[in-house]
């Protein structure tokens, strides 16, 4: 599924708005004058106020990133925002997609 390559200038959120954070480990791709983002980048949820009913919060705590199967950046496949991208909480439960305001809409990779 195509979408659009993440950078570290994205305006991107978990779905209870909690802002994400991405240091990059690429250092020569540049998007929109920010630094592309690689599928082996950690991406973490910044203060995600998410709780459910009962002793144990679940807020969102990373985003998995889907790797692009066509474009590689310094030999690692690049992150792309699509339908499958999802936040995660500590234990791995599916949160939900991010929420996504601000991405270059120039390059679009499979």
């Amino acid at each position: 599924m195509p979408g659009p390559i993440l950078h570290v200038g994205a305006l991107v959120t978990c779905p209870h708005q909690a802002a994400v954070q991405a240091p990059p480990t690429n250092t020569r791709v540049f998007m929109n004058g920010s630094l592309a983002l690689t599928a082996t980048d950690v991406v973490s949820v910044i203060g995600c106020p998410f709780t459910v009913p009962g002793p144990k919060p679940q807020p969102c705590v990373m985003v998995k990133m889907i790797p692009s199967t066509k474009v590689v950046i310094n030999g690692q496949p690049a992150a792309i925002l699509t339908a499958a991208t999802l936040c995660l909480s500590a234990e791995q439960i599916p949160q939900g997609p991010p929420n996504s305001s601000a991405t270059q809409t120039r390059v679009i990779a499979l």
